[in-house]
């Protein structure tokens, strides 16, 4: 028959777990022992919660969701040395969460629209050549757009902000409805519903509200402004339902972004065919059709090779 743990040593195991959480260093593997560990004794899950809760304390001075750069993880003895010097001031905070899983990645391939529920109730939908990590925190939902687009349907919660990360620039909502697609120097945000504040990190103060109809484009160096554009936000997000709409842009920007759902390519080989205006609405995956379509109001020549259809000036042959 086994010797029961001690109060030190449940306190002391506590601890090492709570630290390597904290240190992101829990692989699936070991998130395994980390459950076993807790259903061996019911003291371990109330031991735990204290001591997430002392690291709380301990990090509060650290800003929400990386508004500053995070300082680098301290190793861990030096944690888990101000994590008992801290466990008695916050031995009465209850109601910490504890996050036992790493932040879940989603990917999508070239032509791939996918929809993802989350498990707050929110829903994010993720345009072409897009990846997204979702974390879901205590008081926080963190979701960082590594690549590409994605729209948010974010369920109501105070408690926790839901707040997109794109490089530098961050967009922070409660209950709304907004996009963002990131560039290699800022990130458009277009807002279907509620208010979203956005803002760059390091230069907070500059911080500014978009509402529903109206779009921001925040750049790495420059301060955020918005517009109001509900027409263009409706064309915009037309790729959620698979669909490219165009109101007067250029063959030039429409043949780019039908590259972005295709393998097989749309090429312009006359630069003056590249300026000519179109209006339509088509299937983002269906190039093809396009081409005819500008042959046809263009009188422009289409010629397929292989992954590449070339337009250039010229009745069609």
């Amino acid at each position: 028959m086994g010797t029961q743990e001690t109060a030190r040593e449940v306190a002391d195991q506590a601890a090492e777990w709570a630290t390597r959480i904290d240190a992101g260093t829990i692989d699936p593997d070991t998130n395994e022992t980390l459950r076993r560990w807790l259903e061996a004794d019911p003291r371990h899950r109330g031991a735990l919660l204290r001591a997430e809760a002392a690291l709380s304390f301990l990090d509060r001075g650290r800003a929400l969701a990386g508004v500053v750069p995070k300082p680098e993880p301290r190793p861990i003895w030096i944690r888990r040395k101000l994590l008992f010097a801290g466990a008695a001031l916050a031995a009465g905070i209850a109601g910490v969460a504890i996050l036992l899983t790493p932040p879940h990645r989603y990917d999508t391939r070239v032509g791939e629209i996918r929809q993802v529920p989350l498990s707050d109730g929110s829903l994010v939908a993720i345009n072409t050549q897009s990846a997204v990590e979702v974390a879901m925190h205590p008081d926080l939902r963190e979701v960082t757009l590594t690549r590409g687009e994605a729209w948010f349907k974010v369920a109501h919660d105070k408690k926790r902000p839901f707040i997109v990360s794109a490089g530098r620039i961050r967009v922070r909502a409660v209950g709304t409805a907004f996009s963002v697609h990131r560039h290699d120097d800022g990130a458009d945000v277009l807002v279907t519903e509620g208010v979203v504040e956005t803002w760059t990190v390091g230069e907070e103060e500059r911080r500014v509200r978009v509402e529903a109809g109206s779009k921001a484009y925040v750049a790495e160096y420059e301060p955020p402004k918005s517009i109001q554009a509900s027409a263009d936000i409706e064309r915009s997000l037309a790729w959620r339902e698979g669909q490219i709409v165009l109101e007067g842009e250029t063959l030039d920007d429409a043949v780019a972004q039908f590259n972005r759902y295709n393998a097989r390519k749309l090429v312009i080989s006359d630069a003056s065919l590249a300026q000519e205006k179109l209006v339509g609405q088509f299937r983002a995956t269906e190039p093809l059709t396009f081409a005819d379509a500008v042959a046809t109001t263009l009188g422009a020549t289409v010629v397929e090779d292989g992954d590449t259809i070339r337009l250039s000036r010229g009745a069609r042959r």
